[in-house]
């Protein structure tokens, strides 16, 4: 006591008698008593005011958010699998959305219904939990056998096993959370073990989780980075037995013979191999298409040219059968091959095809789908029978529910399969062996068909300026100040409003597609140039090279926006003027086709610098995309400038005798006036040389900057366009690398197939 007494008077000097420690002591338990009421009081009245809930509603929820969740997961699969495939040919941007929200949720949802489970089942064995809600033993032995099919959903579908490629780089992670969420699923099924039927189908629906989780986890590690380029790598090769050759060689020559080392001619030409990949499916093929899938197939897999992914390098013999092949085919074939080989290679990072169109993955398939059908039956029959759970109608309802869907997951998996490009190669393999091949032909014949967006986005500075300096938010950040952040997240989404969708024409792929074949059949001209050079190739064609020198020899991104300006500057002049020249009625030229097809590229490479920095080499693009943007909304707002039409004139009368940069100096980074001069300059070579050679000039200066960025850009980021619908930078690169114009080709000269020549 005269412990309480100096703990709550240490201050207390003298001696303190027994009454008055009585005193104390009585007060200090009546304090405690008083305040203890207060504290209950407290804790009541925050109860209360915590509780959002009834009581009666927080019961309903107890009762059925375990239900819900594992709906909910078979949902989101079922989403999955029907919209997983769909951003391969679709570049919209809300298709991304959903499937990325889907993507997430998904696992979430299902590894959250997994704990809950693990919960329950822990408080099973009582009537009523902690809370005071209820469930019996019967139920939660039911619900025990929803565990697999969470495994299950966490496999996910077919179409779709990453949503970008860094998910490949955490298979580790996955990993782990196979063994964590089997642990799980088999710790629910030990807990609620009983003598039922129930129970004993867990264990084959187990098995199906697993395979399907497995499956997941497998493809995500043979998609990593490393992984997928030590797959790809050839075997050791030391090369012919030089010691030992050389021994040869001096004993002949110690023996006196005079010795020469003669170079062996193999006698095999590129023509043969491509004559050997096509020879065997090209007759009476019933499978359409079957010629340009074996010939993708050949590429891909066989010449490895899915090394380009990983940065790796092709030898001399690809290359040779490459270029022998696309030179001598039209741009609808060598696009289409193209195509495929993309579509190959989309499925090999984002799909399960790697595993799947495989002899153990289709005994998987056609396993773990007899399992569910088999379970479903029995459990379905053991109900009707027994009426075992006749006062669970909601749960047995969920699990056919689960039974069904699993089984029509399963169906629709075996349909993408019947229907994909894998299959059709695997059938046209077959065609004359297959008894059903005017079946499976007609079904082929019927499909969509579509393995990539086949558009392109377009965006236009001028355009982007005239919209910003109108728009209500920059009206409001004039008198409010605004944090930086902000004010860059509104920037980015009204760029994102500003793009649009450009369909890849015909005419620009046979464009894209005449210039480089034209450039890799020349002989003077030498590939490593064609692959550093961003313009100069095409000006020095077209005799102009000393004119427009300075605008192609600065900066990658300096020179796309000067060029992306002038380009825009001066179709929407010539465009004015012929409408008006024509009176409303549109007059149509010779070189009008150059004139639109320069302009899509303008718009499309400035998409790229904008929006895909990172397919671009390093520089200070978007600093000069911001500094010029700022200064021509300034020389827009001192002229009262809002009309389109209206900002091309005004700058289009800007005189540039004096360089602009001379002016300014380097403290801003903006070209708009650089541009300027640039348009001047074609516009007077427009009126010396004609429209027609000007605007042919143009568009060979935009193809060489789009391989210039194509032939830059890593192969890992290519693949990382895939899902997005793809790019048509991406099918430049990967038609470049065809012809031969590319860097990946760094093995020269053959195998040394040499022999001693003894005279």
């Amino acid at each position: 006591m005269n412990m309480f007494v100096y703990i709550f008077f240490p201050t207390h000097s003298q001696p303190i008698s027994s009454f008055t420690v009585y005193k104390l002591q009585k007060r200090c338990y009546s304090t405690v008593i008083l305040s203890s009421f207060i504290t209950a009081a407290d804790d009541e009245n925050r109860r209360r005011l915590i509780e959002v809930f009834p009581d009666h509603v927080r019961k309903e929820w107890n009762r059925w958010e375990i239900r819900g969740l594992v709906v909910f997961s078979l949902t989101l699969q079922v989403s999955l699998i029907c919209s997983g495939d769909r951003r391969k040919y679709i570049a919209r941007r809300r298709i991304r959305i959903f499937i990325w929200c889907a993507y997430l949720l998904a696992d979430w949802v299902a590894t959250v219904a997994l704990g809950l489970l693990v919960d329950r089942q822990g408080n099973s064995n009582s009537s009523v939990n902690e809370h005071g809600y209820g469930y019996g033993d019967g139920d939660m032995t039911l619900m025990a056998f929803w565990a697999p099919f969470l495994l299950l959903h966490l496999g996910g579908p077919d179409t779709i096993t990453a949503y970008a490629l860094a998910d490949n780089e955490l298979w580790l992670r996955h990993l782990l959370g196979l063994v964590v969420q089997t642990a799980a699923a088999v710790y629910i099924a030990l807990l609620a073990w009983d003598s039922g039927l129930v129970s004993f189908l867990t264990v084959p629906m187990l098995l199906c989780g697993i395979i399907k989780y497995g499956e997941r986890s497998w493809v995500l590690m043979s998609a990593n980075r490393e992984q997928f380029r030590d797959s790809v790598l050839a075997d050791e090769d030391p090369g012919p037995n030089y010691a030992r050759f050389m021994e040869e060689f001096c004993l002949k020559e110690a023996e006196g013979y005079y010795v020469t080392a003669v170079q062996v001619d193999e006698g095999h030409s590129p023509e043969d191999d491509v004559e050997n990949a096509t020879g065997s499916v090209t007759a009476s093929i019933p499978i359409p298409d079957a010629s340009s899938l074996h010939i993708a197939d050949y590429f891909f897999e066989t010449l490895k040219f899915k090394r380009l992914f990983v940065d790796l390098i092709l030898g001399f013999h690809p290359r040779d059968v490459s270029q022998s092949f696309f030179e001598k085919q039209d741009c609808n074939t060598a696009f289409e091959v193209i195509e495929v080989e993309l579509g190959f290679a989309y499925d090999v990072f984002y799909t399960k095809a790697p595993i799947i169109y495989t002899h153990f993955g289709l005994f998987f398939r056609f396993a773990t789908s007899c399992i569910t059908l088999l379970v479903l039956l029995t459990f379905i029959a053991y109900s009707m029978n027994t009426n075992a759970y006749r006062h669970q109608t909601v749960d047995v309802v969920i699990t056919c529910i689960l039974l069904i869907g699993a089984i029509l997951l399963e169906v629709y998996a075996a349909i993408s399969l019947l229907f994909s490009d894998w299959a059709n190669l695997w059938l046209s393999h077959r065609a004359s062996k297959f008894p059903f091949k005017r079946v499976v032909s007609s079904l082929h014949s019927s499909q969509n068909g579509k393995r990539w967006s086949n558009s392109m986005y377009q965006y236009s500075l001028i355009d982007f300026c005239l919209n910003h300096k109108s728009s209500k938010f920059q009206k409001v950040s004039r008198f409010i100040p605004l944090n930086k952040r902000i004010k860059n997240l509104w920037e980015k989404w009204e760029s994102m409003l500003q793009l649009k969708h450009q369909t890849v024409t015909p005419e620009l792929k046979s464009f894209i597609f005449n210039h480089f074949r034209e450039k890799s059949s020349d002989t003077e001209l030498d590939i490593k140039m064609l692959n550093t050079c961003r313009g100069a190739v095409s000006l020095r064609t077209h005799k102009s090279y000393g004119m427009f020198k300075w605008t192609v020899d600065v900066e990658f991104d300096h020179s796309i926006l000067i060029w992306h300006i002038a380009t825009d500057l001066c179709f929407n002049l010539e465009k004015s003027k012929r409408e008006k020249d024509s009176n409303g009625e549109e007059n149509k030229h010779e070189w009008n086709h150059y004139m639109t097809l320069s302009k899509q590229l303008a718009d499309y490479m400035l998409y790229i610098l904008v929006m895909c920095p990172f397919m671009l080499p390093i520089g200070i693009g978007m600093i000069r995309f911001r500094d010029t943007c700022a200064e021509a909304m300034v020389f827009f707002e001192e002229r009262s400038s809002t009309h389109k039409l209206e900002a091309y004139e005004m700058l289009g009368q800007v005189s540039t005798k004096v360089f602009p940069a001379t002016v300014k100096g380097d403290r801003s980074k903006s070209v708009l006036f650089e541009a300027c001069k640039l348009a001047a300059s074609l516009n007077e070579m427009s009126h010396d040389s004609g429209p027609g050679k000007m605007w042919k000039m143009v568009g060979d200066v935009w193809v060489e900057i789009l391989g210039y960025a194509a032939s830059q850009c890593r192969g890992f980021d290519h693949a990382q366009q895939l899902e997005k619908g793809g790019e048509l930078l991406t099918h430049v690169w990967l038609l470049m690398a065809h012809l031969g114009i590319t860097e990946h080709f760094k093995i020269e000269e053959g195998h040394g197939r040499v022999k001693l020549d003894v005279t």
